[in-house]
């Protein structure tokens, strides 16, 4: 049985799909990120992926956050943005599998509940019941029902704090595409600074001033990412943030060496 203090990935639906477009994923960059993760050889690891643009152009067309406003149709869009993030995690399935990886999908709707978008019930038995075989979860954003609000979507990033925090990460490695945080937009700011190191305390300060996101984005721009990550941080989770259309960067990150992007600690 494995004990190990979990590492959490996330690969950013901004690095894993075009999120200008529509059900636009980038297979090839899904394709090297696979081989990466078995390169890393980690039997302690559990993945999450974004939607990008599989789950928010349709999340946001039928106000699938918001909650149920008694509208027949947001039944059919819950459904639909179910049903087009498993669309998206089978193809990285497909990756990860092709590439002898012993992953499986965990839809979070099949096993957690929230309440007012946090999450409030996890039936934990199948993570349990994998960490004793040394599987290797993998996660998404995905719609969920929800006690107050009907319905609502549990990101990518609310995942993975959650998991971070519930079982103790050793440290989360986000994949997105850019090299890390910047004081400015790099896509749009040649100039941009990169941030190399953060503690928390000045995480916190640049917090407010990260960036939009680009395209449709119904969980919020790199500021509301960082928010959901600062819980995981205060208990002392180390956090990676590096560039995943970028070769060899997330192998890089989850065996602990340098990489081009931004480190962040408690202190």
């Amino acid at each position: 049985m494995n004990t190990e203090r979990p590492v959490i990935l996330k690969l950013g639906g901004s690095a894993i799909t075009d999120k200008t477009g529509e059900l636009a994923a980038k297979t090839e960059v899904i394709n090297r990120l696979a081989e990466e993760i078995k390169r890393a050889d980690l039997d302690n690891l559990i993945i999450v992926h974004g939607g990008g643009s599989f789950g928010h152009p349709t999340a946001a067309k039928y106000g699938i956050k918001d909650g149920y406003k008694e509208d027949p149709a947001q039944k059919i869009g819950f459904a639909e943005t179910h049903h087009v993030m498993t669309v998206l995690n089978g193809l990285v399935m497909d990756a990860l599998i092709w590439h002898e990886i012993p992953a499986v999908s965990v839809a979070p709707s099949s096993c957690m509940v929230t309440e007012n978008g946090k999450v409030k019930y996890f039936d934990e038995t199948v993570f349990k019941s994998m960490a004793k075989l040394v599987f290797t979860p993998v996660m998404y954003g995905d719609a969920v029902l929800d006690e107050k609000l009907g319905f609502t979507i549990l990101s990518g990033d609310q995942l993975v704090a959650y998991l971070a925090i519930k079982y103790n990460a050793k440290k989360i490695v986000i994949g997105t595409d850019t090299d890390g945080l910047f004081d400015s937009d790099p896509k749009t700011n040649p100039n941009a600074k990169p941030y190399k190191h953060l503690t928390l305390k000045e995480l916190k300060e640049i917090q407010p001033k990260l960036g939009k996101a680009t395209g449709t984005d119904v969980t919020g721009g790199m500021a509301s990412k960082i928010a959901e990550l600062i819980p995981a941080i205060e208990q002392g989770t180390h956090v990676t943030i590096t560039g995943a259309t970028k070769g060899l960067s997330i192998y890089r990150a989850l065996t602990d060496q340098s990489i081009l992007g931004t480190e962040i600690e408690k202190a």
